[in-house]
């Protein structure tokens, strides 16, 4: 079915309808290998007279470690370091200084397939219009010196153009290939790049290294003279100011700072025995009692055995007193002595404690006088040390100087002997991994891939053209077509007898106005009196099913009518419409039905030129006066088939057609039809182009509207149709005309029954009939 016209409530079931697009696919597909069979066809003429190419190829590792024993510390180095490194070699392999190096070592400046490749025809005469241009003008002479180098810097730029240059994956490898016509020339090429490459590496470290030794060489004579006369400025300066240093500092300084060590000491000692000293005063300040129960002294504080003794007896007796007064009372005269004998011990505790006192005394005295003395020595010496302070900040500032410049040149000497010794490592960080090899088979162009990209593109192109032609399908293909579409039932296919007319046998027929297709066989048309009797040579064929169909819909949809008056419409001339007519008239008349066919296309009466001889009378000349309707009838003497022609002057009355269709003579004539037969078939000329049709629709009990398969445009019936609701009202089906039943399975979709019309030959026979459709 065409993509077109298909109805908007099938277009929204689904995104993508796969029956109707194989149905697409199939249908086109002759097409579609047609563009395929060309364009492989163009191909193989390319490959015939293509000049072939030959590639060869060498691989280059960036290799790092290759110097490692010539670095005593190799540079650490990350992804992008190694990326810009690679990227950096790329570009070095691409530059047009290497290609000069490769053009100067193997000659190519003298060698014609660099210097003057095959070229295009274009450019040939791009170059003779130069060299023509060059001649007119006139201009001086070039040198053969010029001509060398301009042939020189040729081949370097051709060389670029053909070398290819590219990191292999992530890893560290360059692929280098070179394509040429001549593969020996194109393996020579490469090789010689990859050895100009590994040279340029080891000329480029080695004259790195050179530059820079002597550049360090002039600095290191530089910074040798500076330092020393820097060393020489700081002993000069700490002579003149008496600076004299033992162990790296000035004698006043190291005094003062022994002294203020001593300082520190003695402010701890005095700290220390002031701290003894309130202790023991504050103990003797309370009273001999209570100096006797305070009395704890720690053991760090010298010998205080006796002390220590003295309060063990105190206690030892105060407890014994404390058990004889609770056992005897306090008056018992054991109690009475313990108590003296405690209160003597403690006399004498008191006594030992104001003699460790006055110690203690003495002790922080001594401290606090030696700390005093330090003091008064720590500042007599810093105020000797105060002129010197002055003269030792400018002595810092020039030894500072001086160590600056000693560790600048000691760092310079070491990055010189660096140098020096890299100077005698001759190696690259590189290597050719992959050697190049002569081609054996040229690399351009590829036959498979070349033959497999045109199919590919007449795949394309066919393609394309198919789904243009399918999206420009306006026109009734299938049955569903005509109900989704025009909303009328479909009669069926009439199979197209013969072939089609050439598009200039129509432009004649438009030209001289007429309707029949040729008689003369050698056009590709079957003679129109035999195309006329088709439903009677084959009585068991699809051509006659399909107008007994027609017969039946008219007898179903007109049952109340004793006499039917049948109209065959088209909407385009050349449709087939008289053969359809001459056809189901025949096939009533043949059935036992009185009929009458009448040709009222009187612009183009196609059934009135298949009488022979030619009718003097007829319908003009009835619907006029000039004779009478019975007068003008013909008899087929097979069928019994009355058939009322056109008339005989009807080519000199075609301007007043209509008036005489919609006349109440001609309404008087259907009137006596009616009477006399039972059918009335009215072939009427074609809807679009004239009014006839419309002028006779109100006389018309139904209306049988012939489609030319394939070729009417849908939306010209449906418009027509929709503007004259008179004519659609009486429509009793549609009959598909012309039907190329061969093609017509193509454009159904799998499951119609388009698809199933090769197994109804069972019930067709073909017979008398030369019809290549017929069967089908």
């Amino acid at each position: 079915m065409p993509l077109s016209i298909v109805p908007r409530e099938e277009q929204s079931d689904g995104f993508i309808d796969l029956d109707r697009l194989l149905a697409v696919v199939v249908r086109r597909a002759r097409l579609v290998a047609a563009f395929v069979v060309l364009f492989i066809l163009l191909g193989a003429a390319y490959l015939l007279f293509a000049t072939p190419y030959y590639t060869s190829l060498t691989q280059i590792l960036l290799d790092d470690n290759l110097s490692k024993y010539a670095e005593e510390e190799p540079v650490p180095t990350n992804s992008q370091m190694l990326d810009t490194q690679i990227a950096s070699a790329v570009e070095i392999l691409k530059s047009g200084e290497l290609a000069l190096r490769v053009v100067d070592k193997l000659n190519l400046s003298e060698n014609d397939t660099i210097v003057n490749p095959p070229r295009a025809p274009a450019a040939v005469v791009k170059d003779w219009l130069k060299t023509a241009t060059g001649l007119f003008s006139g201009g001086p002479g070039v040198s053969e010196e010029a001509a060398r180098n301009g042939r020189r810097l040729k081949a370097s730029a051709i060389l670029q153009q053909s070398l290819y240059v590219e990191r292999v994956g992530r890893s560290s490898v360059i692929a280098l290939s070179f394509r040429s016509s001549d593969q020996q020339l194109a393996a020579n090429i490469v090789r010689t790049y990859a050895e100009a490459y590994l040279t340029d590496q080891l000329n480029a470290n080695f004259e790195a290294t050179e530059r820079a030794s002597v550049w360090l060489q002039e600095r290191l004579d530089d910074l040798r003279q500076r330092s020393q006369a820097a060393a020489l400025e700081v002993e000069q300066f700490r002579s003149e100011n008496g600076l004299t240093a033992a162990r790296g500092e000035l004698m006043s300084e190291q005094q003062l700072a022994d002294l203020n060590s001593q300082l520190i000491v003695a402010q701890a000692d005095t700290a220390s025995a002031s701290a003894r000293y309130e202790q023991f005063k504050s103990i003797i300040d309370q009273g001999p009692e209570a100096a006797v129960n305070n009395a704890t002294i720690s053991p760090k504080e010298g010998d205080n055995s006796v002390i220590r003794e003295l309060r063990t007896r105190y206690l030892g007796i105060g407890k014994r007193e404390q058990e004889v007064a609770q056992n005897f009372g306090e008056d018992h005269p054991q109690a009475v002595s313990l108590r003296a004998e405690k209160e003597d011990i403690g006399r004498q505790i008191y006594q030992e404690l104001q003699q460790l006192t006055a110690s203690y005394k003495n002790e922080f005295e001594v401290a606090r006088s030696r700390e005093a003395s330090l003091r008064k020595s720590i500042e007599g010496i810093a105020g000797k040390n105060s002129d010197a302070s002055k003269s030792l900040v400018q002595l810092r500032v020039l030894e500072q100087k001086a160590a600056a410049l000693k560790t600048l040149y000691e760092s310079y000497l070491g990055r010189y002997e660096q140098a020096t010794q890299q100077q005698s490592f001759p190696i690259a960080k590189a290597r050719v991994i992959s050697e190049a090899g002569v081609p054996t088979a040229p690399s351009s162009p590829k036959k498979t891939m070349t033959l497999a990209l045109s199919a590919v593109l007449g795949l394309m192109f066919g393609g394309a053209y198919a789904a243009f032609l399918e999206f420009r399908e306006r026109t009734f293909r299938l049955e569903g077509e005509v109900r989704s579409v025009l909303g009328h039932r479909s009669l069926g296919y009439v199979p197209l007898i013969g072939s089609r007319p050439k598009k200039t046998t129509q432009l004649v027929r438009a030209r001289f106005g007429s309707d029949r297709q040729p008689h003369d066989p050698s056009e590709g048309a079957t003679p129109f009196q035999r195309l006329s009797r088709i439903v009677l040579d084959a009585p068991r064929s699809a051509f006659a099913e399909t107008f007994r169909n027609a017969k039946l819909a008219c007898d179903h949809m007109l049952p109340g009518n004793e006499s039917r008056v049948i109209a065959i419409v088209s909407a385009l001339p050349d449709e087939g419409k008289s053969i359809v007519a001459a056809n189901f008239a025949a096939l009533l008349a043949s059935s036992g039905k009185r009929t009458l066919l009448i040709d009222a296309d009187i612009r183009k009466p196609g059934l009135t030129q298949m009488i022979t001889p030619a009718p003097r009378t007829g319908l003009v000349e009835t619907l006029t006066g000039e004779a009478t309707w019975p007068a003008g009838i013909k008899v087929d003497q097979r069928t019994k088939l009355a058939i009322l022609p056109a008339g005989g002057g009807a080519a000199d009355r075609r301007h007043q057609s209509n008036e005489l269709l919609a006349s109440q003579a001609m309404a008087g004539l259907i009137e006596n039809a009616r009477n006399s037969f039972d059918y009335v078939v009215v072939d009427l000329a074609a809807l679009a182009p004239v009014v006839d049709a419309k002028a006779f629709a109100p006389l018309a009990d139904g209306v049988l509207f012939v489609v030319e398969w394939g070729r009417t445009p849908s939306r010209l019936v449906r418009d027509l149709l929709n503007s004259e609701p008179q004519i659609d009202a009486k429509v009793l089906g549609v009959i598909l005309n012309k039907t190329d039943m061969d093609e017509l399975e193509k454009y159904s979709d799998f499951g119609g029954a388009e698809k199933y019309r090769h197994r109804y030959g069972k019930y067709y026979i073909e017979e008398g009939v030369t019809n290549r459709h017929t069967a089908a």
